[in-house]
């Protein structure tokens, strides 16, 4: 099993992963395929393009700006190139047209208001994000359609691929490289047998694809978005968009941290530097997917923390994230990490388990504490819902971030405590967290239908 360290971290936009840039991959990809549909075609042929959003992308797509990223995507941005861009701006430009160019002076008709549909019956059986694109013709039928899963993390599929896949990673041969473990219990024999640490074996199965160099200056283009969020996050003011009110507080609390340094202790370091990433992303700014959107405070904060303030080296850095890669690959390889597929124990408890492991490797862990680590802080997340407040990435997702991040970092502690040996498999945890999201109620899954979501008082 093999998914690249620079296809789990994405540099893209807010507040989704899964609702915002896997829909804008889609629509793009769909875009292009009425562009060489309609080449063919009569000059004088008008045609019209339609979304229908599908489960929780109807029910949470709203808040987590899908319409938008639809907007955009069709109009042939991707979400890496939007990440430094006034989105504000540009989608009230586009919202305004009423069809979408193409290069070739060709155009299809196109009404953001009338043609992206919010349907809130029965989702898709293969998955709760299902888009379905159609473009159709003067009369109104159907020429050419797709249907499209965003299945967590930016990755998105179509329907005929989706049976294809398995939980849910196109599958290559295991031969197509030297390490190709797709259990962590492969992963420490294999550490055992080659005397390779995870980092290493990570880096050579990187490097069986991409050069070294190619692949550090990846490492260092994802490093440098994830310190450039946090700083962002950090100097970022006023009221949150979407409607809850909910003011940013990141910047305030370091600054007392800061004025009374003496006080501050490692817990409020890290909520700040998460809570600071968080608040980007719910603001639809610069974000890196870590292994998600929703989840993306949790490994810069730890990183960033071992920066500032234990004075880890940049090339610790980069191990930190191919280790962090390598548990998030068996994540998403073994259960999910979408937070519509199993709730927030997919978001936040994969990129805690991803930074435990990361943080336990660079600290000069084995191997057998970097599992124990990951483990660790996955099994404290087990159960762990996904219900935001107004569908938004706001509340609680922005808080959960930082006490991910606080959890992560004291797995990591307790493991390197320990000799490796512990009663609970990372794959036994991983298992179950992917038989709890199955039992957990679609209310919990980023539906904004339970929890949270509806124990809201109005005053």
């Amino acid at each position: 099993m093999f998914i690249s360290v620079l296809d789990l971290f994405k540099i893209g936009i807010g507040p989704s992963s899964s609702h915002t840039m896997g829909p804008m991959v889609a629509a793009k990809d769909f875009r292009g395929r009425c562009a060489a549909y309609i080449a063919d075609q009569p000059a004088d042929q008008p045609y019209h393009v339609r979304c229908t959003l599908k489960g929780s992308l109807a029910f949470t797509g709203k808040g987590h700006a899908t319409d938008r990223a639809i907007i955009l995507g069709l109009n042939d941005f991707t979400p890496q190139e939007l990440a430094k861009e006034d989105v504000n701006k540009l989608v009230e430009q586009l919202s305004h047209r009423t069809a979408i160019e193409f290069y070739s002076s060709r155009s299809m008709l196109f009404s953001p208001t009338n043609d992206i549909v919010f349907d809130k019956g029965e989702p898709l059986p293969e998955h709760p994000n299902g888009m379905i694109f159609q473009l159709m013709d003067a009369i109104g039928k159907t020429v050419l359609t797709e249907t499209y899963f965003s299945i967590g993390g930016g990755f998105i599929t179509t329907l005929a691929e989706i049976n294809q896949l398995v939980a849910p990673i196109k599958m290559e041969d295991t031969h197509s490289c030297g390490y190709p473990f797709e259990n962590a219990n492969q992963m420490m024999r294999m550490s055992r047998q080659s005397g390779f640490s995870v980092a290493a074996m990570k880096r050579s199965n990187e490097q069986e694809r991409i050069s070294e160099e190619k692949l550090n200056t990846g490492l260092d283009a994802i490093w440098d978005a994830m310190q450039t969020c946090i700083q962002n996050g950090l100097t970022g003011e006023g009221l949150l968009p979407g409607g809850l009110k909910v003011k940013r507080r990141a910047k305030s609390l370091c600054h007392q941290l800061q004025e009374n340094p003496q006080m501050a202790t490692m817990n409020d370091w890290l909520c700040a530097y998460a809570m600071a990433v968080n608040e980007e992303n719910a603001a639809g700014h610069l974000v890196v997917t870590a292994p998600t959107n929703g989840a993306a405070g949790v490994i810069p904060a730890v990183i960033y923390f071992a920066v500032k303030h234990q004075g880890v080296t940049h090339e610790q850095v980069r191990d930190f994230l191919l280790v962090a890669a390598a548990i998030g690959g068996l994540i998403k390889h073994n259960s999910s990490i979408s937070g519509a597929e199993v709730g927030c124990q997919g978001e936040v408890g994969s990129a805690s388990a991803m930074a435990a492991a990361g943080l336990c490797a660079i600290k000069g862990g084995t191997t057998e504490q970097i599992e124990n680590a990951a483990e660790i802080a996955l099994e404290h997340h087990l159960g762990m819902t996904c219900d935001p407040v107004g569908s938004l990435v706001q509340v609680p997702c922005i808080e959960r971030n930082g006490f991910g991040a606080i959890k992560a970092y004291t797995a990591a502690s307790l493991a390197m405590r320990g000799d490796g040996q512990h009663f609970m498999s990372l794959d036994n945890c991983i298992a179950a967290m992917k038989q709890t999201g199955l039992e957990m109620s679609v209310k919990y899954k980023e539906t904004s239908l339970g929890g949270l979501a509806v124990s809201v008082t109005e005053c």
